[in-house]
C-alpha cells in the first residue's frame, strides 16, 4: 500500500480535521454506490485504509516513527505482524463498498460518522444512507389559460421558500398533479415535486374540457350584411368571417384554437355571435322597425 499521506494528498503536519476532510472528499468521489468506475472501489478502499491509520493517534505516531508500515504491520525484525496473514478486511453486512477494517486487536474501524456526513444517514452504513431518499414536496399552482396555451414559463414558490420556473407540460389537466423529478427535498437521491395545477378563471373564455367558448358582440348591420371581424384567441387575434344573415347566438368554430392536449391534439374555440343594438338606436331605426312590423312580420315563439 502507498504512503497514506500521499493517498489522501496531505503533508505530514496535517491536522485531524484536514485528514477527515481529505478522506470525505475521496470517499464521496469514489464510493461504489456513487461512482460506477470499476477502479473506484479500489481507490475507495485505499483511502479508507489510509484514513483508518492516520485517524488513529497511536497508529499514526507509530507510522511516523517508522515502527509500522502503511498497512499497519510492524517493521520490527523477527515479528510477523498481527497474526498470520496480516490485517483482515471485513465488509459490514449490507454496506456496499463501505468496509470495516479490523487490524488484529479487534477494534474495528467504522467510517459511519463520515458516511453520515456524506449521505445524511445519521450513522448508518453507506448503502442505508443512500437509500434514504429526500422527501417529496407537494405544492399547488394556479396557471392562466394563456400560459397553458403558449407554454410560457411559470414561477412556483415552494413551501421552503425556494422559487422554481417551470413550463406547463402539454396536455396538463386541471386538478391533476405533475411530477417534477429531483425538485423535492435534497438527499442522496433528491425527492420529487408533486405540483397540482389549477386553471385560473378567465374573464373572456369559458372552458369546456379542451374546448373554449367566447361571446363576441356584432352589430346589427354586420349580422345582416356579413362582415370580417377580429376575434381574440389565447395566442393572438385572428380574422373571422360572419356570413350575411347570421343569427344571434350562432356558434362558429375556430379549429385548433382551444387548449393543447396530449400529443398533437388541440381543442377548438367556439365563437358565439351576440347581436347588439347601438347605444342610441335613433329615429331612423325605430321607423324601419315599425315598417317591418307592419309589412314583414315573422313569428319566433310559436
Amino acid at each position: 500500500m502507498r504512503d497514506p499521506y500521499d493517498i489522501l494528498g496531505l503533508g505530514r503536519q496535517a491536522t485531524v480535521g484536514e485528514i477527515k476532510k481529505a478522506y470525505r472528499r475521496l470517499a464521496k468521489a469514489n464510493h461504489p454506490d456513487q461512482n460506477k468506475d470499476p477502479k473506484a472501489r479500489d481507490r475507495f478502499n485505499e483511502a479508507t485504509q489510509a484514513y483508518d491509520l492516520l485517524s488513529d493517534a497511536k497508529k499514526r505516531a507509530a507510522f511516523d516513527r517508522g515502527e509500522i508500515d502503511a498497512e499497519g504491520k510492524p517493521k520490527f525484525q523477527g515479528f510477523d505482524g498481527f497474526g498470520a496473514g496480516g490485517p483482515q478486511t471485513r465488509r459490514h453486512p449490507g454496506a456496499s463498498g463501505a468496509a470495516s477494517f479490523d487490524f488484529g486487536g479487534g477494534r474495528g474501524f467504522d467510517a459511519s460518522d463520515i458516511f453520515a456526513d456524506l449521505f445524511g444517514g445519521g450513522g448508518r452504513t453507506a448503502r442505508g444512507a443512500q437509500s434514504q431518499r429526500g422527501q417529496d414536496i407537494e405544492a399547488s399552482l394556479e396557471v392562466s389559460l394563456e400560459d397553458i396555451a403558449r407554454g410560457n414559463p411559470v414561477r412556483v414558490t415552494l413551501p421552503s421558500g425556494r422559487t422554481l420556473d417551470i413550463r406547463i407540460p402539454r396536455g396538463a389537466e386541471d386538478g391533476k398533479a405533475i411530477r417534477l423529478k429531483g425538485q423535492g427535498e435534497p438527499g442522496p437521491v433528491s425527492g420529487d415535486l408533486l405540483l397540482t395545477l389549477h386553471f385560473a378563471k378567465n374573464a373572456r373564455f369559458t372552458r369546456e374540457g379542451r374546448d373554449l367558448r367566447l361571446d363576441v358582440p356584432v352589430t346589427l348591420y354586420e349580422a345582416v350584411l356579413g362582415a370580417e371581424i377580429e376575434v381574440t384567441t389565447l395566442d393572438g387575434a385572428v380574422k373571422l368571417k360572419v356570413p350575411p344573415g347570421a343569427h344571434h347566438g350562432r356558434a362558429m368554430r375556430l379549429k385548433g384554437k382551444g387548449l393543447p392536449g396530449p400529443g398533437t391534439e388541440t381543442g377548438d374555440l367556439y365563437v358565439t355571435l351576440r347581436i347588439t343594438l347601438p347605444p342610441e338606436p335613433g329615429h331612423d331605426l325605430e321607423t324601419l322597425m315599425q315598417q317591418w312590423r307592419e309589412t314583414r312580420p315573422y313569428q319566433l315563439r310559436r
